[in-house]
């Protein structure tokens, strides 16, 4: 869905109970407009290699695991 809007994104994830995943910011944006879901994780690391992305998904899996289980969280930031 990588060249779809991203409201059409937000609308696919939010119906099929999806988190997204995103170096975007307008999806921190729609979080706080729309609130969830879905739920989004937001990978705040600028310019890097998809092995660095995949690095920070790992070492941070338990908060990832957490705010995903958190019924009420939305939006989370990596760094």
């Amino acid at each position: 869905m990588a060249p779809s809007p991203d409201r059409a994104i937000w609308a696919h994830a939010r119906d099929h109970g999806l988190v997204i995943v995103t170096k975007d910011e307008n999806f921190h944006r729609l979080s706080v407009l729309l609130g969830p879901p879905p739920k989004v994780i937001w990978v705040r690391l600028g310019n890097c290699s998809t092995d660095d992305v995949i690095r920070l998904l790992q070492v941070r899996r338990e908060a990832i695991e957490g705010f995903v289980a958190h019924e009420e969280a939305a939006f989370l930031a990596l760094a």
